[in-house]
C-alpha cells in the first residue's frame, strides 16, 4: 500500500497554501485529496480550476454526477466515490441515480443513461468512440459541446482518481457512511 503526505495549511508548500485556503472556506475543511495536492502546489491550482470550469459546463447538477461517478466508479476510486455520493445528496440529486452509478447499473432516465454510456466508452477506450455511440448520444438531446465537456471533468476525475490511488487517501470523516469498493453491490 502508497501513502503519500496529507498536508494542513502549516505543513503545505507556500505556494498550495493559497488553495487550501480557499478549500477550507469552501468547504469548512480541508479534503483529504487537497491536502496531498497541496505537496505539488500546481497539480492542486489545476484541479480546483478544472472543478471550477466543470461546474460551469452546460451540465446541470444531475449531469455534472452521472460524469463525476461514472468515471470515479470506472477507474475505482476508494475516496472520490464516497465524496461524490455526499456531493450528489448536497446538491439534491436522486438517490436511485447515485446509488445506480455506484452500482453500474443503467440509468432509466433515457438521456442520463447516453450520458453516462458515452462516458464510460471515453474512459474505457481512451477517447477512440465510434461514429454510433456519438450518433447515440447527440439523438439523445446532447451535442458537440457536451463531449469536449465530458473530456474537461475526465481530466479532473484523472487528477483525483489517480492521486488517491497512489495516496491511499483516507475517506474524510464527512463521507465515511458512503464508503465503498468496486463491486460490492449496495441496496
Amino acid at each position: 500500500m502508497t501513502t503519500l503526505k496529507i498536508h494542513n495549511i502549516e505543513t503545505a508548500p507556500e505556494e498550495a497554501k493559497p488553495f487550501l485556503e480557499k478549500s477550507q472556506k469552501a468547504y469548512g475543511m480541508i479534503p483529504g485529496l487537497h491536502g496531498v495536492l497541496a505537496g505539488a502546489p500546481k497539480i492542486l491550482e489545476a484541479y480546483q480550476t478544472l472543478h471550477e470550469l466543470f461546474t460551469q459546463t452546460s451540465f446541470n447538477e444531475e449531469e455534472l454526477t452521472v460524469v463525476w461517478q461514472t468515471i470515479n466508479v470506472e477507474h475505482a476510486c476508494h475516496y472520490c466515490v464516497p465524496a461524490h455520493t455526499g456531493i450528489a445528496k448536497m446538491m439534491k440529486v436522486d438517490d436511485e441515480i447515485t446509488e445506480a452509478l455506484r452500482n453500474e447499473i443503467p440509468l432509466e432516465n433515457p438521456k442520463l443513461e447516453a450520458l453516462r454510456a458515452i462516458t464510460l466508452s471515453i474512459v474505457r477506450n481512451r477517447g477512440n468512440v465510434s461514429q454510433e455511440e456519438l450518433n447515440a448520444f447527440y439523438e439523445a438531446g446532447y451535442g458537440e459541446a457536451q463531449v469536449l465537456e465530458i473530456i474537461l471533468g475526465l481530466s479532473q476525475k484523472t487528477i483525483s482518481n489517480y492521486v488517491n490511488h497512489i495516496a491511499n487517501t483516507p475517506v474524510d470523516a464527512g463521507f465515511k457512511k458512503f464508503e465503498w469498493s468496486k463491486g460490492h453491490v449496495v441496496s
